[in-house]
């Protein structure tokens, strides 16, 4: 059995005792009571608790935020889980709670979804911290430089995008990255690389896919008065832009609308989507399943 126990690291002053464990596995009776007896042991305080039962997949998902009295770390906790885990057969995550993903974000030159992302993490209302922005244009270099981010330019030609994707997955690991974010990233991320970041890379596209494909879609559906304009973020997964599905909305339009107000409609429809994902993932509230996602919001 494999169990994904890797943890942010804890910066600045996240509270000590306040932990978040997320776990899955196939449903059966007895886990509840399990995982409860290892809080109680643990003098656990259940802070948050959510849980669902998947009836076609047969799998049980949980998440609790819970506080402790002892003086036990997220590591030590772990440990002492892995039994429990084990009887089981769950996969599982348990860290402090408020330890930031590291993140790098990777955009091209629609420089929105990347401004809003730093923005709200400069205010604290994203759970990360973002050491770098790789792009393979330099149009989003100042504004890097405007929010203190560094910015890392990888230019990408097909000739080149093997080694290109070689460096990428080299900064991941050197800059010890828990989450990626494609932020308007248009280049198309080969298989291997896919694999290599499953489950822990999120994409942003429009909603027009599969209708309007190409250059301009937002131009495209302009043309066809289209009355609904949206986003859907989701993991990224060899198939391009159907992973599964984290977060979407929609905004309604109408014939008021010019080609530019429509564009820009959706490049927020598009920010605020992006954000929802990303925050929920930092706080480990989407647990895979199959296809799909449960999403403890």
């Amino acid at each position: 059995m494999q169990r994904n126990v890797t943890a942010p690291a804890v910066s600045g002053t996240a509270p000590v005792g306040d932990f978040v464990l997320v776990l899955s596995c196939p449903d059966r009776p007895g886990i509840v009571h399990a995982v409860t007896g290892f809080l109680v042991k643990h003098g656990g305080n259940i802070v948050e608790s959510q849980q669902y039962g998947d009836p076609d997949t047969g799998r049980f998902f949980m998440r609790i935020d819970f506080t402790t009295t002892g003086t036990h770390g997220a590591e030590a906790l772990r440990e002492d889980f892995a039994s429990v885990a084990d009887e089981y057969t769950m996969e599982y995550q348990l860290w402090a709670a408020a330890a930031p993903f590291r993140t790098l974000i990777m955009v091209s030159r629609y420089l929105h979804c990347l401004n809003d992302l730093l923005f709200r993490t400069t205010t604290g209302s994203l759970q990360i911290e973002v050491p770098l922005v790789v792009s393979n244009h330099r149009d989003a270099e100042a504004l890097c430089r405007s929010y203190g981010v560094v910015f890392h330019h990888l230019p990408v030609t097909p000739d080149t995008k093997p080694q290109a994707e070689s460096e990428l997955l080299r900064l991941v690991e050197e800059h010890g990255i828990h989450l990626v974010v494609l932020a308007r990233y248009m280049q198309v991320l080969s298989d291997d690389t896919c694999r290599a970041l499953a489950g822990r890379a999120i994409n942003i596209h429009h909603s027009f896919l599969p209708s309007f494909k190409g250059a301009k879609p937002y131009h495209q559906a302009f043309d066809r008065g289209v009355k609904l304009v949206g986003a859907t973020a989701h993991y990224v997964t060899a198939d391009l832009d159907e992973g599964p599905i984290i977060e979407q909305d929609v905004t309604r339009v109408d014939h008021g609308y010019t080609q530019d107000a429509l564009v820009s409609a959706g490049r927020d429809v598009e920010a605020q989507v992006l954000s929802r994902a990303v925050r929920w993932h930092s706080q480990s509230r989407v647990l895979l399943n199959g296809t799909r996602t449960v999403v403890f919001r």
